[in-house]
């Protein structure tokens, strides 16, 4: 498997390789002023349904498509879980799932922005890359932990709309230093006392990391999360309720 994800990243294109306006994701008169239709955005997260003995045994995917910020589409797939939680391993445990899910959307997705690490990974291939990869769609990881990397400088109490560069560090399989993305503050509280803590937002594939900052601060509303993955995140509850009735 690990060599599997060392091959995907060999593959992936960490760089903007993608013919939509990213100005236009959120924004009509943008879209109107460019001349481009509004690119689809795809927001994707998952949920786990347990068995009569309490186990963990399938995973239920949900997959929303978004387009100017409205939700045109939202579809799930449920599947079963082949192999245990294993950091690092994440896209073989519930990379099946999204795939049929993916597969029962009706529109071609622009970019999907994933609830998981992209290049910010032992091996720079977490599920938005894997999933990118093989797809073959421009794609997005935004983590709420760092899996591995180090800032370049604190990132506690950043003001909401700042980034802190994520570079790589003994763990990940890069050059020391190496840019793997970025810790982005979408939203902080406007108290001293408590804050929010920032995401960790880092290429799939097709998208350069500065890109992918600014995409998650540009679709990111009055939540932390941008928007098309807290909307997936919903759907997968209210998914998944379905299936505990």
């Amino acid at each position: 498997m690990e060599t599997l994800q060392r091959e995907i990243a060999d593959i992936a294109v960490f760089e903007d390789d993608f013919a939509f306006d990213p100005n236009a994701l959120s924004s009509p008169l943008a879209a109107a002023a460019s001349g481009d239709e509004q690119p689809t955005v795809v927001g994707v997260d998952q949920s786990f349904l347990t068995n009569a003995d309490g186990e963990q045994d399938r995973a239920l995917s949900a997959v929303v498509a978004t387009r100017g910020g409205e939700v045109i589409e939202r579809v799930h797939a449920v599947t079963g879980l082949d192999i245990p939680y294993i950091p690092g391993l994440l896209s073989f445990r519930e990379g099946g799932p999204i795939l049929a899910a993916l597969e029962e959307l009706s529109v071609d997705p622009d970019l999907i922005l994933f609830d998981g690490s992209g290049r910010i990974h032992f091996r720079q291939a977490g599920i938005a890359t894997h999933m990118g990869v093989v797809r073959d769609v421009p794609s997005i990881g935004v983590a709420k932990s760092l899996l591995c990397g180090r800032p370049r400088k604190d990132t506690d109490g950043l003001p909401a709309g700042s980034r802190v560069a994520i570079e790589a560090n003994g763990r990940v399989d890069a050059p020391d230093g190496t840019l793997i993305g970025y810790a982005v503050q979408t939203r902080q509280y406007d108290s001293p006392n408590r804050h929010i803590n920032p995401l960790y937002v880092s290429s799939g594939h097709r998208v350069g990391p500065e890109t992918a900052a600014n995409v998650v601060l540009e679709l990111a509303t009055s939540y932390k999360l941008p928007e098309p993955v807290r909307l997936a995140d919903k759907y997968a509850d209210e998914a998944k309720r379905e299936f505990n009735q």
